[in-house]
């Protein structure tokens, strides 16, 4: 089991309910999207030898876990989460000797590796799926294969099963003329779901899960593991199918209904993953289990990671980072703050007897969150953006998740043309809303693909100054498989690292208060001044330690506002002592304290 170089939280503090306290309580987690972090190789794409090479820049930063988004054998439709072999490695990123290498490497400081795992899905090159054509085949219902619709010519417009639409764009539905059936792909056609209603494929995948914990893998994050149950009817039938007796939801502006509210959360979710738990993790220590949680509830997050039900550690909610737009996340619109706060309260309310919560506002599926939420149309708002934005967020009870790139104040790519995108999800979404339902403007789409197209986040890490960020080589003979932000010259790790102002050096003071501090790991948490449009307040309590963090969120000098400001009257006087992080200098803060109001972007958290 890895050794961490910080303190364990001790069992007298109370966390997710679990004794001994797990030591996830206090960690915090890194995410690497392989193919963009480190090419060592010229082809333009990162690869596992990149992470290991990068392996002591990440214990200097003083993370605890990497996750990695996928790096299995892939056709690479959907970027790797789209598995064609679940125990080998793709030649884009090496072999199982570089897997073995960097869990060595890894473990050697400290660090443990979670593998992202995609069980909702396979490739439509998996040999489960080839073998699952043949109706004869033992593997022929580990798919969800239906014929056409009754009365209708199989493979013609108007025969699918039912009117489900892919969240990819399209159809839910692909016909194969060899079986003479569809089968269900929730995202790419090269996509189709598992059926978990088959034990076989339980058994196959938990199989699967062992063989890689075996290997010195120390848990997995699951991708999209709230979709795996299905809602059938008595009979097995999906919703809007023929003969169901379950209706399915009206047809949308894309001419699709949406399979979610049937496939999100099923009526064997929690069957499922106490199953996983059982066959999988009973016995092992030091590992950690974190699931993509579409369509579930803080109170649902609640009950699934409270260990005495038996499920995962922790879940990823979508709610506050789904909320700010019209509709469809290409109609983006401005944060609402006071909205953003009653989200994330309820995530933190929900966990406060039982369970954890989890800790992000970037990922691989999100834009950069300083540009989306903070400032980045100057350098100085940059930094003060990212800097607030992740005191905002760091100082919640729960594990912190840093995406690549957001620990420098890496942005989005702005890019401006749709040749520039590489996203699956971006370019079939432009086609569909633009070119064939015709429900959004060219212009418009441009817009939000700019604003919220995961390309954003995919961009090479930006590592130093050079022609392509030190991802590849100044003179590779193959350009990196997306472009490389322009914006790297000013925004690059070695520029920030030895810069005690910089964004890096932020982070690294973020990560080490949560190793030290048990009452930001572990105290409770509320909420004040919920209504305030511009401050983002909370207090933090345990054993009669309390920290007030206040966090202005936008891009004017602004009052503290009245919850706040009676706490701070209710001190003799805020000292540089009694300023445990700032965004700022400690005495920049004290100043701002005195005369009750936070300047631009400034962020800070006071022992009361």
């Amino acid at each position: 089991m890895t050794s961490f170089n910080r303190p364990a939280l001790p069992d007298s503090i109370r966390t997710n309910g679990a004794t001994p306290n797990p030591w996830w309580t206090n960690a915090v987690v890194y995410q690497i999207y392989p193919r963009s972090f480190q090419d060592t190789n010229g082809d333009g794409f990162g690869d596992l030898k990149g992470i290991t090479n990068r392996l002591d820049y990440l214990a200097d930063l003083g993370v605890d876990v990497l996750w990695l988004s996928p790096v299995y054998k892939s056709p690479q439709d959907d970027n790797g989460y789209d598995i064609s072999d679940y125990r080998d490695i793709d030649p884009l990123f090496g072999t199982l000797d570089d897997m073995d290498e960097l869990l060595a490497e890894a473990h050697k400081r400290g660090i443990k590796i979670v593998m992202d795992l995609v069980v909702n899905h396979t490739s439509d090159e998996h040999a489960w799926f080839e073998a699952s054509k043949n109706k004869d085949d033992e593997h022929a219902d580990w798919y969800w294969w239906r014929p056409a619709r009754p009365g209708h010519e199989p493979g013609t417009p108007g025969a699918e099963p039912n009117q489900w639409g892919s969240y990819f764009g399209g159809s839910a539905w692909e016909y194969v003329p060899e079986r003479g059936e569809y089968y269900f792909h929730q995202f790419s056609k090269k996509q189709p779901d598992l059926n978990w209603e088959n034990p076989a494929v339980r058994r196959a995948v938990y199989d699967m899960m062992n063989w890689w914990l075996d290997r010195g893998v120390d848990g997995f994050r699951m991708d999209v593991i709230t979709l795996i149950s299905k809602r059938l009817d008595p009979n097995g039938k999906l919703p809007g199918e023929a003969g169901s007796e379950i209706d399915d939801l009206p047809v949308g502006e894309e001419g699709y209904s949406n399979p979610n509210p049937f496939c999100a959360d099923g009526p064997r979710q929690d069957e499922f993953l106490a199953e996983m738990r059982r066959e999988v993790f009973e016995g092992r220590d030091g590992f950690m289990t974190v699931g993509e949680a579409p369509g579930i509830t803080a109170q649902r997050n609640e009950h699934i990671t409270d260990p005495a039900n038996g499920e995962l550690d922790m879940l990823f909610l979508f709610e506050h980072v789904d909320f700010d737009c019209d509709g469809v996340k290409w109609k983006p619109r401005a944060l609402d703050l006071p909205e953003l706060k009653r989200i994330m309260a309820g995530y933190q309310t929900a966990v406060a007897d039982a369970g954890w919560a989890s800790l992000f506002t970037g990922n691989h599926d999100q834009p950069r969150v300083v540009s989306r939420w903070g400032d980045d149309s100057s350098e100085e708002n940059r930094v003060r953006s990212a800097k607030a934005l992740g005191l905002m967020l760091h100082m919640h009870r729960g594990t912190p998740y840093v995406y690549q790139g957001e620990e420098l104040g890496m942005t989005d790519a702005h890019f401006t043309r749709l040749d520039q995108y590489r996203d699956l999800e971006s370019l079939n979404a432009f086609r569909q809303r633009v070119e064939e339902a015709k429900v959004q403007d060219a212009e418009s789409m441009l817009v939000g693909l700019a604003a919220r197209s995961r390309d954003n986040a995919r961009t090479p890490m930006q590592w130093d100054a050079s022609k392509y960020a030190g991802f590849t080589a100044p003179d590779a003979a193959t350009e990196p498989w997306i472009s490389v932000n322009p914006n790297c010259a000013e925004i690059n790790a070695a520029g920030e690292f030895d810069d005690p102002d910089s964004v890096y050096a932020f982070y690294k003071k973020l990560i080490a208060l949560r190793h030290d501090n048990p009452v930001v790991s572990a105290g409770s948490w509320q909420l004040i001044d919920a209504d305030d449009e511009h401050v983002y307040a909370f207090v933090r309590e345990l054993d009669g330690e309390r920290l007030l963090t206040v966090v202005n969120l936008s891009g004017r000098t602004v009052d503290v506002p009245a919850e706040s400001a009676a706490l701070l009257d209710g001190l003799d006087a805020v000292t540089e002592d009694a300023v445990v992080i700032a965004t700022g200098t400690a005495a920049e803060a004290v100043a701002s304290l005195a005369k009750r109001e936070l300047a631009t972007w400034q962020g800070v958290v006071v022992r009361l």
